[in-house]
């Protein structure tokens, strides 16, 4: 009951700040263009803060804003109780994803090829963006693109996930005050936006294309990741595709829950290095449940499987596999191969292998690493973001015929 308490108390304090953020929004502040190397340097910063919320630890002597970097560093807690999903060291790995990725150099070579487009922004529009809550921070890559092209964030999020962001933003606005009136969350309905991104399942985005279809949009669906074995593969690489499979329990879009495999595999080797490295899954109860739940439905439908004590290897077409289960399918030529995963190109957000002559291809173990210019379902963030004044002024002249 502790617990209960507590975790209510915390959410209070993230929606009244999320609640004050908005009234600064209608306040009537100053709403100029942030230039952009204020922009960046303020997330350079972060990453900083980043780096040392997910060591856990504030260092000794005198850290800027410290209350608010002890803020998120609670909020990792409030997270976990909240989502049994969110453990500590999955939201760990991603502040810490985020803290590798929001560097000087990182952020200007990203930004570079955007020079004229970011140049072109004069006035900022409002972007509602509609987050997952499937990983920690997943959101955390519209929250940056949104803002770092100098327009307006306003985020719906998920329940999932619904303490991490707000902290963050918090951070960033003692970092940059000027953001302040940037930056808006809401748990009501959304109202008085120019443009939309929304991330959601297959089913979702048909509701998504209904509201949100005369507005300027990027609707994402369903992707998952995939790898190709050959039969050839090192330990090492096995092993380093298990954190493909399992990291954030297989819950993220770029994790790998189909592996194509030559004809006649033999699953040994990468049974034995999944269960070195994520063994321990056994001891999450949520994640057994789903284990447990999935060996009794392919056992009564007598849907042969190999059973690996803590996930199980099915053959399956489909590209969306449950919590502890990893659909396979068999090839015959890398060749025939190509032309396969090429038609499903839709349904793939990674592909991870070697060779690595496919497109979307990360090594190894990396598939949960990309970098800032791997944007979700291929779709380039930045450019509708800095093409969006054009779109609104069409869907203007074309609301007023």
């Amino acid at each position: 009951m502790a617990n209960l308490v507590f975790s209510f108390s915390y959410a209070t304090i993230n929606f009244n700040f999320a609640r004050k953020i908005n009234a600064i929004n209608i306040s009537g502040m100053d709403m100029r263009i942030i230039p952009l190397q204020q922009r960046t340097e303020a997330f350079v910063r972060l990453g900083r803060y980043f780096a040392i919320a997910a060591g856990g630890n504030i260092p000794d002597g005198r850290t800027d804003h410290a209350k608010l970097l002890q803020n998120l560093i609670e909020s990792k807690s409030v997270a976990s109780l909240h989502n049994p999903w969110f453990v500590t060291d999955n939201i760990d790995y991603s502040l810490q994803t985020w803290a590798d990725a929001l560097t000087e150099k990182n952020l200007q070579r990203w930004l570079a090829r955007y020079a004229d487009g970011l140049k072109s922004i004069k006035e900022p529009r409002t972007v509602a963006v509609v987050m997952a809550g499937n990983i920690p921070l997943v959101g955390f890559h519209d929250f940056l693109s949104v803002l770092v092209s100098g327009n307006r964030f306003l985020g719906k999020l998920s329940a999932d996930d619904a303490y991490l962001l707000p902290a963050a933003a918090r951070l960033l606005t003692a970092i940059e005050p000027l953001f302040a009136p940037f930056i808006s969350f809401t748990t009501d309905k959304l109202t008085s936006f120019d443009a939309v991104i929304a991330t959601g399942s297959n089913n979702t985005s048909r509701y998504f294309e209904y509201y949100f279809g005369r507005y300027p949009h990027i609707i994402r669906r369903n992707r998952n990741g995939i790898a190709v074995l050959t039969g050839n593969e090192s330990t090492a690489e096995l092993e380093s595709l298990s954190h493909d499979i399992f990291h954030y329990f297989g819950l993220g879009c770029r994790n790998v829950s189909m592996i194509y495999v030559p004809r006649n595999y033999n699953f040994t080797s990468l049974a034995e290095a999944c269960r070195q490295q994520y063994g321990h899954l056994d001891m999450h109860h949520k994640y057994m449940n789903n284990y447990t739940y999935q060996r009794a439905i392919f056992m009564m439908n007598n849907i042969a499987f190999i059973d690996n004590g803590f996930f199980l290897i099915t053959e399956n077409v489909s590209f969306i596999s449950p919590v502890s289960v990893i659909h396979y399918q068999t090839y015959d030529s890398i060749e025939s191969l190509h032309k396969q995963i090429e038609s499903e190109d839709d349904n793939i957000q990674c592909i991870v292998s070697n060779p690595s002559d496919f497109k979307r291809n990360v090594p190894f173990g990396k598939s949960q690493q990309p970098e800032l210019r791997d944007y979700a379902d291929g779709i380039d963030t930045i450019n509708f973001l800095t093409g969006m004044g054009k779109q609104n002024s069409d869907y203007e002249q074309n609301a007023v015929k």
